[in-house]
């Protein structure tokens, strides 16, 4: 614009309309990028994004927004020649390289989001912050281009607006750790029956009535076998919490279940939290003892064995795996009663012990 005497012209267009002519292109290109692999991907699963999963996007969108005019102000004092390559690269390392260092304030105010996990979604303070540093930034130069007012003036009011926006954007972030702020459990949940009632994501409620069922079926075969107390009245999905799990209670359970529900071994997973150990050791021959009798009394045998499967079954494995089928036939020849007792004693003593 400089070389070109743009801004020598005679003013039918103001410095902020030639700026915003020469931007848009380029933030509209960003835009793109930023958005269209996951709209791509929200049709190709026909999901309807929420209104929180749009806070990270727009706020990645007003960084777009910063970072062209923050490109704009460069190039029009620097060479044209090098402040594309240099500004490009620079802008890259600068933001890239926040993820290395310490402490994480820079990669909090640089924009570098991170991962975030199923049903996790950035606090409002943790996308303000780079937006604030760079939307700051930005700000300040726009102020600088005013064509009216004391140049000194207009120094000052940028400097205040520029430092303000990136010693806030610090005072903000100084002490999160490399986690920021974030919420948990924004997904739409869906939940079924009583004693317990189960909630697991709305994507899995087709098979959510029949896993409750078998659910329920199983605790009160488990009571009446005597091999647990536990009646909970709540059993729900604890992966929509990301990181920042709850934990379970006696009366309310959480557990992951978003990936064994429609895997088919949910209710299994119910057994083996019902089949409470008392002591901290437990051989792999007793666990798996117990675990398969519970499995063969509630009717989740083809649960069990898709588990082994998914573990690995080396020769040793396999070897263990032939000594309980044998203690479990063992045990489920017995009457009810000794198997009660059976039960009850090795989840006391963690000893597998089949008499």
């Amino acid at each position: 614009m400089k070389s070109a005497r743009v801004w020598a012209l005679a003013p039918a267009r103001s410095r902020y309309r030639i700026a915003a002519n020469a931007l848009a292109p380029v933030i509209v290109l960003a835009w793109l990028v930023l958005l269209l692999p996951a709209a791509v991907s929200l049709a190709r699963s026909a999901t309807m994004p929420s209104l929180d999963s749009l806070r990270l996007p727009l706020a990645a969108m007003v960084l777009c927004v910063a970072h062209a005019v923050l490109g704009f102000a460069v190039g029009c004092w620097v060479p044209r020649i090098i402040a594309t390559p240099i500004l490009a690269v620079a802008d890259w390392i600068a933001v890239a390289f926040t993820r290395s260092v310490l402490p994480y304030w820079p990669r909090h105010v640089s924009g570098q989001f991170g991962t975030f996990g199923f049903g996790e979604v950035p606090d409002f303070v943790t996308v303000a912050v780079p937006v604030l540093l760079a939307g700051g930034t930005a700000v300040g130069l726009i102020i600088l281009w005013l064509p009216y007012g004391w140049r000194v003036l207009r120094i000052a009011l940028a400097a205040v607006v520029a430092v303000g926006g990136a010693l806030g954007a610090y005072r903000m972030s100084a002490d999160w750790p490399a986690t920021p702020p974030l919420t948990t459990g924004n997904v739409a949940m869906t939940c079924a029956g009583s004693a317990p009632r189960m909630c697991v994501p709305e994507f899995n409620a087709p098979y959510l009535p029949q896993v409750q069922r078998d659910t329920a079926k199983a605790l009160t075969e488990l009571r009446a076998a005597g091999a647990t107390s536990a009646r909970p009245r709540l059993i729900t999905d604890a992966y929509v919490d990301g990181r920042r799990q709850k934990p379970s209670t006696d009366a309310v359970w959480r557990m992951m279940l978003t990936r064994p529900v429609p895997r088919g071994d949910a209710v299994y997973q119910v057994v083996v939290r019902a089949l409470h150990f008392r002591c901290k050791q437990v051989d792999v021959r007793t666990a798996h003892t117990a675990w398969l009798w519970g499995a063969a009394r509630t009717g989740q045998e083809k649960a069990y064995e898709m588990r082994r499967v998914q573990e690995g079954l080396d020769p040793v494995a396999r070897q263990v795996e032939k000594q309980v089928r044998a203690d479990v036939d063992r045990v489920l020849a017995e009457p009810r009663a000794e198997q009660a007792e059976w039960i009850r004693r090795t989840l006391d003593t963690c000893e597998a012990k089949t008499s």
